[in-house]
């Protein structure tokens, strides 16, 4: 038995860019790499090919949209930009420590987080009430190469904590992605229709998820 939580809109509120392609324009330009004029479009448009779910990862996007203007990024410049482009004020949600703490009387605890930016999810927990220390295991689908809801994200995090995906409770706010563990049956626990002070106490008063 374990259960699993989602992180951004689940255990913590994170602000980002309200521009993303801008944010990663000015930190490219602080690396000395010549932004295209028209850098906007080419952030938005697709370049690389990737099969349906699969995680693209955010530098490797940059990279390419650089290349498609005959654009480059030299030493890793496209992923020290988009590190230092998302680098986000983190506020932990109500109930979250505890909903972790409490989780662990069902069994091992995880943390799935669909996520394009290396080194986003490390930097988040270190700024929240929470740490790498909570997880048994810590699943981001810039690592694992998949996004919820397809079935590779959640095999992968059951995976690192050594039980099979229908023995996971998964505890997230978005039913369209989170709730993809209930197609390898497990269960989902939605926080759109309940809280994780809720979900703490349910655990506490032996009502489920626990076995």
């Amino acid at each position: 038995m374990a259960i699993t939580f989602d992180l951004f809109g689940t255990l913590v509120d994170a602000e980002y860019p309200d521009s993303p392609s801008s944010a990663v324009a000015d930190e490219l330009s602080e690396l000395g790499v010549s932004v295209p004029d028209d850098w906007d479009d080419a952030y938005r448009e697709v370049h690389i090919d990737a099969p349906d779910g699969a995680e693209v990862p955010l530098p490797a996007h940059v990279a390419a949209a650089l290349r498609s203007r005959g654009a480059t990024s030299p030493d890793n410049a496209a992923r020290r930009a988009v590190v230092n482009a998302f680098d986000p004020e983190v506020t932990t949600r109500p109930g979250a420590v505890d909903a972790v703490k409490t989780a662990r009387e069902c069994g091992s605890v995880g943390l799935l987080s669909n996520c394009s930016v290396p080194e986003l999810v490390s930097r988040t927990l270190i700024r929240s009430d929470l740490g790498r220390r909570d997880f048994d295991d810590i699943t981001t689908s810039v690592a694992c190469g998949w996004r919820k809801p397809h079935e590779q994200a959640f095999e992968a995090s059951a995976r690192g904590l050594g039980v099979a995906p229908s023995d996971v409770t998964h505890v997230g706010d978005d039913p369209a992605t989170d709730g993809g563990i209930e197609a390898l049956g497990g269960q989902f626990v939605n926080l759109r229709e309940t809280t994780l002070d809720a979900f703490a106490a349910r655990i506490r008063r032996g009502d489920g998820p626990c076995p």
